[in-house]
């Protein structure tokens, strides 16, 4: 019998739609299943990240920076503003139309591919087959397939002791739809959604407080290059609170009463909103039938293979349901694994060379492990550091905070990570990135030639420093 599909694929954000658009490049016949519905009401495809997150957040982010520069940092260039304001119902209009201008791009690229578009809600009924209700429908409808991809996506995690409202105790998405700029803002989780988000609301005007459960700053970063960045951040404004477990957050009154406890003892604060931001889950509820035995690991992620098969044969599982970071690019890239592993390529992902990145100003990223997790390893390495501060680039246009760090394999000089805590650093990680995935030496980057004045010259220093011999930078210089 015919299948209906040769390939359904459960999930439109950035995982999703990179694989319905890589199967239909293939010649497979697509169905995309999508539930996201827009503040409208109406269907919209790109998940979370194109529609309450990546994109949306960066909107806001750029403007917020504008707003602050011409602030804080433009009198001493001679650009003198007076009067300044944010009016912040454009600056939510332009938001929208960011986002609707990349959804219905891809709404595009699925008509010109032939991607049925099925707007409503999937569910995994066996290898092979699965339920699907319209939006506009009661009664699901058994759609087949000769392969099926899960891509749900995640969800914001809950707090028990911070229950939502919708308005003054909101999660990451909400925190987008504020209509006026909040006096004093309290964020749950400094982690990356935590520290963008503190960062556009601070930049606007708010007195912004972050209260991270964890006693470190930023763990999972290299540590050095932490410390730098939480300086950074709260010279900008932003008060970080370590070690501070939420007791309590709920609306009393027009504010949020917040009580909290770090080394210090039990504290209570009042905020006129309240950020809970403190990572995602899976988005795997209803997802499946229990019938069809789709097995989930300890972590309540769909257990997948290095190469994103379940337990099923013909089901596969990519994007933030699966192991790994919950990153948009990371799941694009499984997406286009598994299309292409469907039609008999061997393509692979490569889990070691997946960028992360904060898009605070100045931004923080990274590539490969950091030197903590070397040394517990026990691989020798050797490091190169540059700071910002020694590139004429940056200096011109007044970005000198922070540094790269590479770091190479003490025996074969393999580059093995690079740390990025400056301008541009998500642009400039990827240099790594290439050399990484080429397998590349600090000593081929070192022989590169990079265009003047540049930042990018920071990571040739960097690759320098690695031998001793930076060229732009004090030292006791290297003889040879």
């Amino acid at each position: 019998m015919d299948k209906d599909y040769d390939l359904i694929v459960i999930g439109a954000g950035p995982a999703g739609y990179v694989a319905a658009l890589r199967g239909a490049q293939l010649g497979f016949k697509v169905g995309c299943i999508d539930n996201w519905l827009d503040p409208d009401g109406k269907p919209s495809l790109g998940g979370t990240c194109l529609n309450a997150g990546c994109i949306p957040s960066k909107a806001l982010l750029d403007t917020s920076h504008h707003f602050s520069a011409l602030r804080t940092e433009y009198a001493d260039q001679g650009i003198l503003v007076d009067g300044l304001r944010i009016d912040v119902d454009t600056m939510l209009a332009r938001k929208r139309s960011v986002v609707t201008a990349l959804t219905q791009g891809i709404a595009t690229l699925f008509k010109a591919q032939d991607i049925d578009w099925l707007k409503g809600h999937g569910q995994l009924l066996g290898t092979g087959r699965v339920g699907f209700t319209a939006h506009d429908r009661k009664t699901p409808k058994e759609l087949t397939a000769d392969n099926v991809i899960l891509a749900p996506g995640s969800t914001p995690i809950a707090l028990d002791s911070a229950p939502l409202d919708g308005e003054y105790v909101v999660d990451s998405t909400g925190a987008l739809e504020f209509t006026d700029v909040p006096k004093r803002l309290a964020v749950i989780g400094a982690g990356v959604i935590g520290l963008e988000l503190g960062s556009v609301w601070n930049r606007l005007g708010s007195e912004v407080t972050l209260l991270e459960a964890q006693p470190d700053f930023l763990p999972i970063a290299d540590q050095a290059l932490a410390r730098t960045a939480l300086k950074t951040y709260t010279n900008q404004g932003l008060q970080i609170k370590l070690g501070t477990r939420i007791k309590s957050a709920k609306l009393s009154g027009k504010s949020v009463r917040t009580v909290f406890e770090d080394a210090s003892g039990e504290q209570q604060e009042r905020y006129d909103r309240v950020i809970v931001a403190v990572g995602r889950r899976p988005n795997t509820t209803g997802l499946f039938t229990n019938e069809s035995d789709l097995l989930l690991d300890e972590r309540g992620c769909i257990h997948v293979d290095d190469f994103c098969r379940t337990n099923l044969p013909g089901v596969w599982a990519i994007g933030d349901a699966v192991r790994g970071p919950m990153l948009a690019h990371k799941g694009e890239e499984e997406g286009v694994m598994v299309v292409e592993r469907i039609a008999g390529q061997n393509s692979a992902t490569e889990p070691d060379l997946i960028p992360s990145v904060i898009y605070t100003t100045p931004e923080f990223a990274w590539v490969g492990p950091t030197e903590q997790k070397l040394k517990q390893a026990g691989i020798p390495y050797r490091s190169g550091r540059f700071p910002f501060a020694a590139n004429g680039r940056a200096r011109a246009q007044g970005d000198v905070e922070g540094e790269v760090k590479l770091l190479a394999h003490a025996e074969t000089d393999r580059l093995l990570a690079a740390h990025v805590f400056g301008p541009s650093a998500s642009e400039l990680v990827q240099q790594a990135v290439i050399a990484m995935s080429m397998e590349a030496t600090s000593e081929d980057l070192a022989r590169t030639i990079f265009a003047h004045p540049t930042l990018s010259e920071s990571v040739h220093e960097a690759a320098l420093a690695v031998d001793g011999r930076a060229l732009h930078m004090a030292g006791k210089p290297k003889r040879g």
